[in-house]
């Protein structure tokens, strides 16, 4: 597949630029790849779709507050810092994202915090827009990460145009986040309340929680016509033995296994043996899906309403069929769904 085969016209106003009022009660467009059907639910009314002894797996890494504004020494120019990965704990190395990156060079020396509470210096340049920071920071390991928390923003993707509100710190994170690593949201889990999740366990709906800390590459644009060629970046994955066992009874036994959103797919298809069985996993993953694919594990799929050209979009229609995909989307753009972060949901069954 091509890349110009996932262009699309997505007009401005359909990108949500906050989150609804309650997570469950956003729209849901729903696709039956069997049947070829739209129909159009809250999300809320997911429970209809799903019974006792089905497994949905869930993504219960945590997004840390990964942007940073500083100065950099002398020129007192203003620097916005992207926190991707940490690399060396006892160290203070961190691989970052600068902005404006031509103005950056190893030895500068670049300061965050009104009183200069946070001083780093460039070790290293990686890429064009990538370096690599030494933080000098004396104090004890728990020190230095509340102090890049407290002068750290909620990384809100920079489409949105708006400064981050206290709201985001909120709802750009899933209510089951537990595992610091992520440098945005799987989107897919926002739309979870406590109260739904409740009903879906008084149902008999099980969740399987799996990690991966979410990286910058899903939104970095794919710079090639022929996806073949295109190289994701890597993100962590773990995936404990008490999920992997939840998810393989369930298939035994023939219920159904949801993925909540593209993260959670690309763990479990990443980890998934030749018999179809999902292994325990502790380690990296650079996986890429696109059309045409053989998915492994998944029966039903939840995400969200994607960008053009987007690696998520490309997942999305690998799962629901390139041409009923991208009729799923002239539909929703006809009703007026929203699109992206805070947008509203897709379920795939």
């Amino acid at each position: 597949m091509k890349l110009s085969q996932f262009k699309y016209y997505l007009p401005p106003e359909l990108i949500a630029d906050r989150p609804p009022h309650n997570r469950d009660e956003s729209k849901m467009i729903v696709l039956n790849r069997k049947k070829h059907t739209i129909e159009h639910k809250e999300f809320k009314d997911i429970l209809d779709y799903f019974d006792d002894g089905d497994i949905f797996v869930i993504n219960n890494t945590k997004v840390f507050p990964a942007r940073l504004y500083g100065t950099k020494e002398k020129t007192g120019a203003k620097i916005e810092v992207f926190l991707l990965r940490e690399l060396n704990r006892e160290s203070r190395l961190w691989d970052v994202l600068v902005d404006p990156a031509r103005k950056i060079r190893i030895g500068n020396k670049l300061y965050f915090g009104d009183d200069d509470a946070l001083v780093a210096e460039v070790i290293d340049n990686t890429t064009s827009r990538g370096r690599t920071l030494r933080f000098l920071f004396d104090g004890p390991y728990e020190d230095f990460k509340k102090t890049i928390t407290d002068l750290g923003q909620t990384p809100l993707p920079k489409v949105h145009k708006r400064p981050v509100e206290p709201i985001d710190d909120l709802r750009y994170q899933t209510i089951y986040a537990k595992h610091e690593g992520a440098v945005a949201a799987p989107t897919a889990g926002l739309h979870f309340s406590r109260e739904l999740m409740k009903r879906m366990e008084i149902k008999g709906i099980s969740f399987a929680e799996i990690t991966l800390h979410v990286g910058l590459g899903n939104f970095r644009a794919i710079e090639v016509e022929d996806l073949t060629k295109h190289k994701t970046d890597s993100e962590e994955v773990l995936i404990e033995e008490l999920a992997s066992e939840i998810i393989n009874r369930a298939k035994d036994k023939r219920n159904k296994i949801v993925a909540v959103g593209t993260t959670s797919m690309k763990a479990i298809e990443t980890a998934v043996s030749i018999s179809g069985k999902v292994k325990p996993y502790r380690g990296w993953t650079n996986k890429f899906i696109f059309p045409p694919y053989e998915f492994s594990v998944a029966d039903a799929m939840i995400t969200n309403l994607h960008m053009p050209m987007s690696s998520m979009m490309m997942m999305a229609s690998a799962f629901a069929g390139y041409e009923f995909l991208n009729e799923a989307y002239k539909v929703a753009i006809e009703k007026k769904y929203q699109f992206f972060t805070y947008g509203d949901a897709m379920l795939i069954v």
